[in-house]
């Protein structure tokens, strides 16, 4: 069996070259990206633990997975648990690990965990990729361990490739195509997707996404300026590394469609989406998605990951489906009671979101033939 040797980390991580050999070997995943933690790091903007694996066989040792966590609380007075994602503007919590050490690798974490005194011991795993290796290995070694665990809830999600999930027919297509067209009939369309010019694009689609609902509720990025910091450090540092970019649908030059896409190895995160609500009835941003879809993957990107809750209008764009799991787990020996109090509180909120994403969804039907439904905002 081979040596697996865990590190703690909780500042600047000063592992490009390793992460980049690791990620050539495994599943990456944008979010668990040392350059998007080491910008939650340099904002402050989540107070968080990363889990390095190396095999301790090599020399020098090799990084052979990373898990990073944030410390959250329920309440403000506790109990404390280690939460992934790593921070609130990440949608994918998958571990990286190199799959020829997947089990060791998921052994060797809940063991560091447990043996540091430092962390909670409750664990609480968002957005895991139910069909993924790493998630099933997860699972293993919790009931290894004999330690409580409870899926709170099962997801499905938006997810195209390559080969296949993009739907070729129906009436979605066809209302498509028209809104297409009689855009084009409107005036010049184009597409820019320049990691190059990120840094107008960013406060162009910053723009949008506070003039729509989501500034009317208050929860667009630019509601909350540390917000706003963190997203425009992220995409800058990222798109240094083509690893982000924002995609603009312009009509004669003016921008009515931003598209905010992340990546890592071949695959694309379609992170955030905004749209000029006054060119709704032409459905911009499923219009950008669209065509996006197509362009990404004549640039070879394998697969897309939507990033975005069941009944967002990814579903209308994009048949094929991820699942992902959302779990919550005590590694720890001691007195059950803040594990108990953890899973009624995160059942209870879990079911707070379902019914305000479905009054939400009622505010985004369609009034009139003639208004027909404006493609949302993931």
């Amino acid at each position: 069996m081979a040596e697996v040797r865990v590190e703690i980390a909780s500042s600047m991580l000063g592992i490009a070259g390793e992460w980049a050999d690791l990620a050539r070997r495994a599943a990456a995943n944008v979010f668990m990206d040392p350059t998007t933690l080491n910008t939650v790091f340099d904002t402050a903007f989540a107070m968080l633990h990363v889990l390095l694996a190396w095999d301790a066989g090599t020399t020098p040792p090799r990084l052979v997975g990373l898990w990073a966590f944030q410390e959250a609380s329920i309440t403000p007075f506790g109990p404390a648990y280690l939460l992934a994602p790593p921070n609130d503007y990440s949608f994918l919590s998958t571990p990286v690990v190199d799959p020829a050490f997947m089990h060791e690798v998921m052994a060797a974490f809940l063991a560091a965990i447990a043996a540091d005194r430092s962390l909670p011991k409750l664990i609480r795993v968002k957005y895991l990729d139910g069909q993924s290796e790493a998630s099933v290995a997860f699972l293993a070694a919790l009931s290894e361990r004999g330690a409580r665990h409870r899926v709170l809830s099962e997801k499905s999600r938006p997810f195209v490739s390559r080969e296949g999930g993009i739907k070729t027919s129906g009436s979605t297509r066809k209302k498509m195509r028209q809104d297409w067209n009689r855009l084009s009939a409107a005036g010049a369309v184009d597409i820019a997707n320049d990691p190059a010019a990120i840094e107008d694009a960013i406060e162009v689609f910053l723009a949008m996404e506070a003039a729509g609902w989501k500034g009317r509720q208050g929860t667009a990025l630019l509601s909350k300026p540390t917000d706003a910091d963190f997203a425009r450090r992220l995409l800058k540092n990222l798109a240094a590394e083509r690893k982000a970019s924002v995609a603009l649908l312009t009509l004669d030059g003016r921008p009515i469609a931003a598209q905010v896409l992340l990546y890592a190895g071949d695959m694309a995160y379609t992170w955030k989406t905004a749209f000029d609500e006054a060119y709704a009835k032409y459905s911009p941003g499923a219009l950008l998605v669209d065509k996006l879809t197509e362009q990404l993957f004549d640039s070879g990107i394998a697969a897309i990951e939507s990033c975005s809750p069941e009944g967002g209008f990814m579903e209308r764009v994009w048949q094929g489906r991820r699942e992902t799991i959302d779990l919550l787990a005590d590694i720890g020996a001691g007195n059950p009671v803040g594990y108990a109090v953890a899973a009624l509180a995160e059942s209870s909120r879990t079911e707070a979101k379902k019914l305000r994403d479905r009054l939400r969804a009622l505010t985004w039907l369609p009034k009139r033939k003639s208004s027909p439904a404006a493609a949302k905002v993931s």
